[in-house]
């Protein structure tokens, strides 16, 4: 990413002082500011649902003459149902127990003193997100709720959506007397405001990118601030060999078609041998009927053809399949020898994203959540659960494969950090 000119340097670095600043207000700010800003923002976004809608259908007109594919364009879209759940999230996140100020793990010791943690807000994060505009009321939400500031830089394609959903932010907070700065963004489209944006420890704490590979890629490589990220989302669904099969079914369906697009879709199918000629079959007729494409090992292509006849369908998988983030009806299908080989298979081309086993065997169940390196490791429930909102984290700010400070949806404690303390009366050291 290239450096800015001077102006943008100079944009760039305004934005930073006065995120810092309102960062040092948000940080003493009472729960019950920050809940009042929060709930206003809720009442904001259905309030001003229709002019929210206009500025978005710029934003999607756009996309569509420019030939955006039907997947970009459908996370890009803020439709009723869409601003009634980020209205929802701020309520929830509002309800959730304020973290800052907690203090845990305090105990005396021989000296006399007492030392404990206390959580803390990070100070300032730069949100870098593409395409889905929702991203800056859930960021948005959470960095008020955690008493942080936040530096939005969405795409150039949600620009009119982003300016409108910022605008409500930033309306709310003054509603509950707390600095509308905490939530700022940059009103640029040009990749040299990243560049500066990532380049700003003396004003941002933490940079979170959600987006394309390619985008965290290049932040993960050229930044000079900490960066909590993801890469890609393969998620597997692994069948064992002793399950019940129509819950297999049903689950399997869901986690690979009720949105193909979302990081915590399914892209590969695990199927122990045992079950292969059970299973296979049966999900392959539900694949076939919704039009999804099998990239199959020699085995399961075996199974599969007699119910997805159809050679589009129907195709041989590549070693790269195996490692192959899709986000559209593609799925690798792989037979493999049992749990031992299911497990190594994951861990050897997954994401450490989010993985799940559908099972009747408990030890085996519990053998996959301790083996499994993933970020998210599930029993018998679909992969898409692998969500801040589902988690009951009232909203993520994204999804960490990381393996310090936060991994998996980072919520409201992945937004913060801790301090030593130390209570005391007067001691000291011998």
């Amino acid at each position: 990413m290239s450096r800015a000119d001077p102006s943008i340097h100079d944009l760039m670095t305004d934005l930073g002082r006065r995120a810092r600043a309102a960062s040092r207000d948000m940080a003493r700010a009472g729960t019950a500011a920050k809940d009042h800003a929060l709930l206003a923002l809720a009442d904001i976004l259905l309030a001003q649902a229709a002019s929210l809608q206009q500025a978005n259908r710029l934003d999607v007109e756009a996309a569509r003459e420019a030939g955006l594919e039907a997947a970009f364009v459908d996370r890009l879209q803020l439709g009723d149902k869409v601003l009634e759940r980020m209205a929802a999230s701020c309520r929830e996140v509002a309800a959730l127990p304020d973290p800052i100020g907690e203090m845990t793990e305090l105990r005396r010791r021989p000296s006399g003193i007492t030392v404990g943690r206390m959580r803390v807000p990070l100070g300032v994060f730069g949100m870098i997100f593409e395409s889905r505009p929702n991203v800056t009321i859930e960021a948005a939400s959470l960095a008020v709720k955690s008493g942080n500031a936040v530096i939005l830089r969405g795409g150039s394609e949600a620009i009119h959506s982003n300016r409108a959903l910022a605008q409500c932010a930033r309306k709310a907070l003054e509603q509950a007397g707390l600095p509308a700065d905490a939530v700022q963004l940059v009103p640029l489209t040009d990749r040299a405001a990243v560049g500066e944006l990532i380049s700003m420890p003396r004003y941002v704490d933490v940079i979170i990118p959600r987006g394309g590979k390619g985008l965290i890629e290049r932040i993960s490589a050229e930044a000079r601030v900490p960066v909590i990220k993801h890469l890609d989302g393969n998620c597997h669904v692994y069948v064992d060999e002793v399950v019940d099969l129509d819950m297999a079914l049903k689950v399997t369906d869901n986690a690979k078609t009720q949105r193909y697009s979302p990081c915590n879709a399914a892209e590969s199918l695990l199927v122990a041998r045992a079950s292969a000629a059970a299973f296979l079959p049966r999900i392959g007729a539900v694949f076939a009927a919704k039009g999804v494409e099998m990239r199959c090992c020699a085995q399961s292509r075996a199974l599969l053809e007699p119910v997805a006849a159809a050679a589009p369908l129907l195709r041989d998988a590549s070693e790269a399949d195996w490692s192959t983030e899709y986000l559209a009806p593609i799925i690798s299908i792989k037979v493999v020898d049992g749990l031992d080989a299911a497990i190594s298979h994951i861990n050897r081309y997954g994401s450490q994203h989010t993985d799940t086993i559908l099972t009747s065997d408990h030890a085996h169940a519990m053998r996959f959540l301790r083996e499994v390196d993933s970020a998210a490791v599930m029993v018998n429930a679909s992969t898409r659960f692998s969500d801040g909102f589902e988690f009951g984290l009232g909203a993520e700010i994204g999804i960490s494969t990381d393996k310090f400070h936060a991994r998996g949806p980072v919520g409201l404690e992945g937004l913060t950090s801790q301090k030593w303390m130390v209570l005391g009366d007067g001691q000291v050291r011998t």
